[in-house]
């Protein structure tokens, strides 16, 4: 007797339809044999179901079972193949009374029958959504991340048991309700308020952060490089619903959401070790996943001790920093994971770690700078936006009782830029002054005869590119918004190129 059921499979963020036909012979052994490009997790879910059928109450037929994955040519993996397996094998054999191509089912089996969650599940209720697939049987754990595309009725189930009586209509369950007005999460407690001094390099994190501009601090140890960036999270503007979908959807992908987890809230915010290799930090595998830079989407990504990465695994962010984007490239598949992210890299002025500071002797001889500089590429560096650096506090800075501005009032200026920029650019353009096409540019970064003459001497004094030259209107840009101003003045920009100065050093 002849089933079929639908599922999904999960590429990158995406997911496409998979058909499960399962065939039950009029004779046999007892062999169940699965076709169309199965992985090893979809070969051992013969034991898992067979074993999550039995333990539910129902009988495996003593048959030579055949399972079809289509379309064939198509690798498949994982485990969410279990539930639709299952469910194809008890309607072959009459436990189930019908199926239909109206329903999509997703879950994994635990030996008891339990309903186990599975990675991709918000990918998959987007596809049923766009497909037309009406309905979506998912395990309860997967419930709250699925419901949040709307246009389908999820059902969140706990057990094989469950699902026989669903589709049966036995027990009909409760279509799960999405809830996309969660409120938005704290940004945390840490504050700008407990950094004393560093009034530049402030300034140079809130320009960054309000226009999505990358930001470089360099400074010798103890100087409040790391204590800034840990704070950044507490400036960041709230998530808009299109990113809090998207964002969440990158870390059901990578199966970062916790059981029972719905729509993230907060912006991400990962700060990966050095040791971190390629594909740990833009994605990779034979079945390849988000990375460090695919998780921080929306977020910030945070390389502290940038020197100390392996060159060849920093320059494989040349890419998502320009495109926005991670395209990984295999033989039967190519994938692509959205990457929006701000970087944030920290990093010492040379080996001793104290070249420039006026308490102690740098140690390093002009070779041992060369080649701690050159571990970072010339074209990665001309990717970072804003450039500073971040001296040793004085005594006067640690010691100092008088109030310093907090986190909130920087964020509310903050968030004024960013509306600047959202009525600015539209729906359809950059959401940030980072990522303004050259179209944009032109239109938004006009220079007026001071401001020429300016950047002219900008240009030639810092030797910049022409990727840098568009970089510092954008930073120019950006400080225009936090001051309110429809134009770049000359304040402006001298300003943004006071940002890329630490080049020259």
């Amino acid at each position: 007797m002849l089933s079929r059921t639908r599922s999904a499979a999960v590429f990158g963020i995406d997911a496409a339809l998979i058909d499960v036909e399962v065939h039950v012979a009029s004779g046999g052994n007892g062999d169940i044999r699965i076709v169309g490009l199965p992985d090893t997790a979809i070969r051992e879910s013969r034991a898992r179901v067979e074993a999550a059928i039995r333990n539910s109450g129902f009988e495996v037929p003593y048959r030579r079972i055949t399972i079809s994955l289509a379309p064939a040519n198509v690798r498949k993996e994982g485990s969410s193949f279990d539930l639709p397996i299952a469910v194809g094998i008890l309607a072959s054999t009459g436990v189930i009374r019908s199926t239909d191509t109206e329903t999509l089912l997703i879950g994994e089996l635990a030996l008891d029958g339990e309903l186990r969650p599975v990675r991709g599940a918000l990918s998959v209720a987007m596809l049923a959504r766009d497909a037309g697939v009406g309905r979506l049987v998912v395990p309860a754990d997967n419930g709250a991340e699925a419901a949040l595309a709307d246009a389908v009725d999820v059902y969140a189930l706990k057990s094989l048991g469950e699902v026989v009586e669903h589709l049966n209509g036995t027990r009909r369950a409760e279509a799960w309700r999405g809830d996309r007005g969660l409120p938005e999460a704290p940004p945390g407690s840490d504050d700008f308020a407990e950094i004393r001094g560093q009034t530049h390099a402030k300034r140079a994190v809130e320009v960054a952060v309000a226009g999505g501009h990358n930001i470089l601090l360099v400074g010798s140890p103890g100087s409040g490089k790391t204590m800034l960036a840990r704070r950044i999270p507490t400036i960041i503007p709230p998530m808009t619903l299109q990113e809090r979908l998207e964002t969440t959807r990158v870390h059901s992908v990578a199966g970062m959401l916790a059981p029972g987890e719905g729509l993230i809230g907060r912006r991400p915010f990962r700060a990966p070790h050095h040791t971190v290799s390629e594909a740990g930090l833009v994605g990779g595998g034979a079945f390849p996943r988000p990375g460090e830079a695919s998780l921080a989407h929306n977020g910030v990504l945070f390389l502290d001790e940038l020197p100390e990465f392996r060159r060849h695994v920093l320059e494989v962010l040349r890419q998502p920093i320009e495109e926005r984007r991670v395209t990984i490239a295999r033989a039967q598949m190519s994938l692509s994971f959205p990457a929006a992210f701000v970087l944030v890299a920290a990093m010492n002025p040379c080996p001793c770690a104290y070249r420039g500071d006026e308490r102690r002797e740098c140690t390093c001889t002009p070779g041992q700078v060369q080649r701690y500089m050159s571990r970072i590429s010339g074209p990665l560096l001309d990717r970072i936006d804003i450039q500073v650096t971040v001296p040793a506090p004085s005594y006067s800075d640690m010691a100092g009782s008088g109030p310093s501005e907090r986190s909130g009032a920087i964020r509310d200026r903050v968030v004024r830029a960013r509306a600047l920029q959202s009525e600015r650019f539209g729906a359809n353009g950059a959401r940030t002054n980072a990522g303004m096409s050259t179209r944009e540019l032109q239109e938004h970064c006009a220079l007026n005869a001071a401001c020429g003459r300016i950047m002219e001497h900008a240009v030639r004094r810092l030797c910049l590119s022409a990727r840098g030259y568009t970089r510092v209107l954008k930073v120019a840009r950006t400080i225009a918004d936090l001051a309110d101003s429809k134009v770049i003045e000359p304040a402006h920009l001298s300003e943004a190129v006071r940002f890329r100065a630490v080049e020259t050093e």
